[in-house]
């Protein structure tokens, strides 16, 4: 199995950042039912004041070519699109567990 793990630093005003930080984890708690390959998705959005990046998520697949499937998906694809100019910065870990 393979843990997808991805953080998004978002920009705009609280309230811009928070409403897109909704939109998004609305669309992504979503693929699961669209994609096939992912197995699980978790999303938290931040709600610690001293941090400074907004959203998580994590997603599990099996194995490592089906982060690429995951990633390429239409559903994923139109999901991602909701960031729009909001997204400043995105780190991504995946790893096997």
């Amino acid at each position: 199995m393979v843990k997808h793990i991805v953080a998004f630093k978002l920009n705009g005003t609280d309230a811009e950042r928070k409403e897109t930080a909704e939109k998004f984890k609305a669309a992504l708690l979503a693929l699961p039912k669209k994609i096939e390959v992912l197995k699980s998705i978790e999303v938290g959005i931040n709600e610690n004041p001293n941090e400074s990046w907004d959203l998580v998520l994590t997603a599990i697949v099996e194995k490592m070519e089906d982060v690429e499937k995951y990633a390429k998906h239409p559903a994923h694809l139109a999901a991602a699109a909701l960031l729009g100019t909001h997204k400043e910065n995105r780190a991504c870990v995946d790893y096997q567990f």
